[in-house]
Parts: C-alpha cells; sequence; structure tokens
C-alpha cells in the first residue's frame, strides 16, 4: 500500500471534503442533525465566505454539479454573476483601457453565490436559512482564528488598504497590522448580514421555502442591495492606477437570479463526466481527456511516465487553446464539434514527440478560430509588475500558494452528491462594504475588451470563469464529485487526478497526494493576462528520471516544492454497495475531509 498523507476515509452516513477543516465539520454537523448533502454543502458554503475571506466572499460566485437520489442525472447550479448592464465594451474604451482592472470596483460582475446558495436550500435542502448559517453567524460574530495565509494576504496589500481603501483597513489593519496566523479574527457586519437575511426571512411566516424566498427578496432588493448600489457609486483605486467608481446597481441585483441548466457532458471509459457549460473553462477537462482516447496509446493515460505526463500536456494546451478561440457567454460556441470524436482525432494529431510553444486553437466543424489581440502571435503586452489585489492570487511560477478559491464535495447516505467551487469577492479584490462586511468581486477582469469574440464584454453575460466542478456518473448513477481551487489550474491539476482514480485505481487520497505539474503555456485568465510559452512546473517528489526526459521533450521543467501544486476535494460513492468515500488535499495545512 501506498504511503498517503492520511486515510482515505470511507463510511454510509456521509462525507465532506473541502479547503477549510471548518467548513468540513461545519457541513458535517448539518448531516448529523438530519440534513442532506445540499443543507451541508450550503453550510459550508457561508462558512468559507468567513474563514477564507482571501479565498471567496458573499460578493463572488459559484458554480455546482448536483446529483439527488431522487434523479440522479447530473444538473448544474450556476451562480456566476454576469456583466452590470453599465459595463460595455465602450465604457472601459473611455477610460482608456484595454484590459479590465484585476481588482477594485470596476471589475465587478453581479454577485451570484449568495442568491445561488439559496435557490440551492430551498430546491433541494430540509433545513431552516437559520439552521444552516447558524456556524457562519458564530464565527462571524464570536471569531474564528485565522489562517496564515489570509493575514499573508492583509499584508501584501497593507499599503493599499491604509491609502486608498480605507473601509478594509477598518477591518482588516485592525490595531494598525495585518491579523496573525491563528489570531481570533471576527466579522461583525456580516454577521449582522446573516442575521439580516434570517430575520427577513422569518417575518415572512414559518414556511421553509417562504423564508428562503424572503432572505433572497432582502438580497437582491432590500437591504443588502441597497448598499451595494451605494457604495459602487464611490470611487476607489484599481489596478489601472487610477481610482473609479462601480458598475453594479441595485438594478443589475434585482434582475439577477441563479439558474440550474443542463451540464456538458462526455462519455469517456464507461463513465460520464459532467461539467458546466462552455460559459466557463470546464469543458477543458473533456476535451482534454477525449484527445487522449483519440491517442488510442495505454501510455497517454500513465501519471509517473515522461511519455504519459507529456500527452496529457499537450492535450491541455490544445483544450486551452480551445477555450481562448472558442469558450464564452458572448457568442454562439460549436458545443458539439467541440466534443465530438472526429475532432478529438484531429487534436491527437497534433501532439507529437516535442513540447509545443504556440497557442493552437482547432475549427471545430470546419469554422476559422478567432483569438483575442492580445494573445495573438506577436502581440506586444506591456511591461507589469506583480500586484498582490490582482486576479486570482493562486499558483505562480515559484510554486507559493499566495491564495486561490474554495471547493466543497458532499455525498450523503441517500445519494444526494454535490461538487461546487466558490470564489471571487476576496478581500484583497475590492473595498469591503462597511455595512456588510465584505466586497464585490473582480470577475469581469475575464473578459475582452474587443468586439466578436466567444468571451467579449457584454452587458448580462457571464464571464468566463475558471471554476471547474466536476461530477463523474456510471451507470446513470453519481459516483464521483471533485475539484480543486486554482484558476487556470483547476482542470490541469483535475486531470491526472481522474486518470489515477479511475483508469489506474489509486485511492482518493492516494491520486491526491501524488507528485503534481501543471502548464504556464496558455493565455492566463486573470489580468494581466499573461502566457509562458513552454513552461511546465512540476513538484520536486516526481522523479528525476522523468523530470529529466520531459526537459528532453522540450519542455521547459520549473522544479517547485514537493506539496505546493494543486488543492484537490473528493468524495465518492459506490451505488451497489453504498460505501462512500473522502479524500482532501494535505498541500497548505488547510482542507480537510470528514465523515462517517
Amino acid at each position: 500500500m501506498t504511503f498517503t498523507t492520511r486515510p482515505t476515509l470511507q463510511g454510509t452516513f456521509g462525507m465532506v471534503s473541502s479547503t477549510h477543516w471548518l467548513a468540513s465539520q461545519a457541513a458535517m454537523g448539518t448531516l448529523e442533525r438530519g440534513g442532506n448533502a445540499f443543507d451541508a454543502a450550503v453550510t459550508a458554503g457561508f462558512v468559507l465566505h468567513v474563514v477564507e475571506p482571501h479565498l471567496n466572499g458573499p460578493g463572488g460566485e459559484v458554480p455546482a454539479i448536483v446529483a439527488t437520489a431522487s434523479d440522479p442525472r447530473p444538473r448544474v447550479l450556476c451562480g456566476q454573476g454576469p456583466a452590470p448592464a453599465g459595463a460595455t465594451i465602450a465604457h472601459f474604451r473611455s477610460l482608456g483601457m484595454d484590459l479590465i482592472p484585476g481588482a477594485g470596483p470596476l471589475a465587478a460582475a453581479v454577485p451570484g453565490a449568495v442568491d445561488a446558495w439559496l435557490l440551492l436550500l430551498r430546491e433541494h435542502g430540509t433545513r431552516t436559512l437559520a439552521e444552516v448559517l447558524e456556524p457562519a453567524i458564530g464565527y462571524a460574530a464570536a471569531g474564528h482564528p485565522l489562517v496564515g495565509r489570509a493575514g499573508d494576504t492583509v499584508a501584501a496589500v497593507r499599503s493599499l488598504f491604509e491609502e486608498h481603501w480605507p473601509t478594509s483597513a477598518a477591518l482588516w489593519l485592525r490595531g494598525g497590522r495585518p491579523p496573525a496566523a491563528g489570531e481570533m479574527v471576527t466579522n461583525p457586519a456580516y454577521a449582522a448580514t446573516l442575521r439580516g437575511l434570517v430575520e427577513a426571512g422569518q417575518a415572512a411566516g414559518v414556511d421553509r421555502e417562504a423564508q428562503i424566498e424572503a432572505a433572497r427578496r432582502a438580497w437582491k432588493t432590500g437591504f443588502v442591495a441597497e448598499a451595494i448600489d451605494a457604495f459602487s457609486r464611490r470611487p476607489f483605486q484599481d489596478s489601472s492606477g487610477r481610482p473609479h467608481a462601480g458598475l453594479v446597481t441595485g438594478d443589475d441585483l434585482a434582475g439577477y437570479s441563479a439558474t440550474w441548466e443542463k451540464p456538458a457532458t462526455l462519455d469517456w471509459q464507461g463513465y460520464s463526466v459532467a461539467k458546466t457549460g462552455f460559459w466557463g473553462q470546464g469543458p477543458v477537462l473533456l476535451e482534454s481527456l477525449a484527445t487522449l482516447d483519440a491517442l488510442d496509446d495505454p501510455e497517454a493515460y500513465e501519471t509517473g511516465t515522461a511519455a504519459g505526463v507529456h500527452a496529457q500536456v499537450e492535450a491541455l494546451k490544445l483544450a486551452f487553446a480551445d477555450r481562448e478561440a472558442w469558450y464564452g457567454d458572448s457568442a454562439d460556441v460549436p458545443t458539439t464539434a467541440l466534443l465530438s470524436g472526429q475532432y478529438a482525432r484531429e487534436r491527437a494529431a497534433l501532439i507529437g514527440d516535442r513540447a509545443s510553444t504556440g497557442l493552437r486553437p482547432g475549427s471545430p466543424g470546419g469554422a476559422p478560430p478567432r483569438l483575442p489581440a492580445h494573445v495573438r502571435p506577436g502581440a506586444t503586452r506591456r511591461a507589469t509588475t506583480a500586484d498582490p489585489a490582482t486576479g486570482e492570487p493562486t499558483v505562480q511560477a515559484d510554486g507559493v500558494t499566495r491564495g486561490d478559491t474554495c471547493h466543497v464535495d458532499v455525498v450523503d447516505r441517500w445519494g444526494n452528491m454535490i461538487s461546487a467551487t466558490p470564489s471571487g469577492g476576496w478581500l484583497q479584490s475590492s473595498p469591503t462594504i462597511p455595512e456588510l462586511g465584505f466586497p464585490l468581486g473582480s470577475r469581469l477582469q475575464m473578459f475582452w475588451l474587443e468586439e466578436g469574440l466567444a468571451s467579449s464584454l457584454a452587458p448580462g453575460r457571464r464571464p468566463r470563469t475558471t471554476l471547474s466542478p466536476t461530477m463523474v456518473h456510471r451507470d446513470g448513477q453519481p459516483v464521483l464529485a471533485c475539484g480543486t481551487p486554482g484558476g487556470d489550474q483547476q482542470d490541469q491539476w483535475q486531470l491526472p487526478f481522474l486518470l489515477r482514480h479511475l483508469v489506474g485505481g489509486q485511492s482518493l487520497q492516494e491520486a491526491i497526494d501524488a507528485p503534481a505539474w501543471h502548464t504556464l503555456s496558455l493565455p492566463g485568465s486573470f489580468y494581466p493576462r499573461d502566457m509562458e510559452p513552454g513552461v511546465l512546473l512540476v513538484e520536486e517528489r516526481l522523479d528525476e528520471g522523468v523530470r529529466a526526459a520531459l526537459r528532453a521533450y522540450g519542455h521547459e521543467v520549473r522544479v517547485v516544492d514537493g506539496w505546493s501544486l494543486g488543492r484537490l476535494c473528493a468524495v465518492t460513492r459506490d451505488p451497489a454497495t453504498g460505501v462512500l468515500a473522502a479524500g482532501a488535499n494535505p498541500r497548505g495545512m488547510q482542507g480537510y475531509a470528514c465523515g462517517r
């Protein structure tokens, strides 16, 4: 048996895996009190807002994939808010911008996470709003020991807070300094916001669903929307180096509702793999799996050999090139052609014995691809300096994890399952709204300020998010939910995990603990949208001989700390026996699974 950092948990009652131990245990507590997987996921989602404020927040977003015991077919819960009505290409161009800022009010999409969590609770949960919010209110009001990386994040943006974002300084620089690792931290304003939602619900009577709907109205048209609308009118410094007011209005909030959608799916190796639609990056994983299949080479599935890693990296590069040319919410996407067997064979034929360095989108159905000018060959990119407030502060080229996103997976004894990836609204992404205790997000940075692209900025359209939960079915039943933080790396880290577990037969924890890698040979989704052609980051635990062979393939291999890449969570259910399992990432010493 391979040594792992912790056991793969097994049981029959319920399993939770998330990126923070308090969220996992709070969700497990909901299961223990009779709640189902969806009650537990909502509990975890709101706790994550409190305990991982540098990684997600109420002003952010959450896509999820769910399967219920009564209807096991996968469905996507889209909690990705769209661009506000005032967010036009002309507006940003009038400000002298060719890229949307990576931080500040101007980069905010309409907040989607809270409405999505409440919609999930209403339609598939069983607990009351007060019950599922109790742990988050408790941690926000009474305090929780803050993880060290959150304090490090505050330290990185300290001067920005002190000089330009005083409302954030008031919350995060109490006593004139960033919070220390393990220091008890409270957020009284957010506790009051959550209590306000509960009170709005209770004022609607005793019916559970009526209470949840009343809380949704309080968020979208009541006291929350009013505070967001007023605060958005105030100009604050953003990553353009100048102050600008935001664009999100009360009308934008009132007009938004989370939605249910069909997933993008791929039949693969006896499984059906479900992802969000092509408005997000999720289908990159499906394209990559289809391309590996089309190679018709068993070694392409090997995760510990240079030939296998090379094939997987090259398949991902091709899929990410398609992401740049074809994915988005602002144009029709040739979804059927992109996932067809014929197209997979065309793409597989491009994989040779040398690492590619170009961006090679395909022509699904014969249509010519169109890339943004910013990433076309020969494009000139201005020099930029690191800005700790911008983008998703994920794993950098030096392998240091400075932040991320969050993830939570839950499966219960009835067979309900969910995979959710909440993100955005980071404490460092935008100034704190003092009455509410949280900032807005910065997801608009994923749009291009260029007409005619699948991901061109347009009011009412969703930014092409990197958030990428996964669910796997076998014989029509959900058997695996997984996901990871990591921006552009999310599907890169999930691909070898699925190969290890579903093809190689490794346990969840073995597959999570195994040495990880990812390529930087793709345009970044976050400001300033950089790309490093041919670069492959690998954990130093990857065999030295494999690393040398990868260099021989032409990859520019950069070796990073042995436990720095990947933040995977996963749960499984065996429909034949009812046995549940869970694993969680040890990297960062933060994620945890629990269950029985």
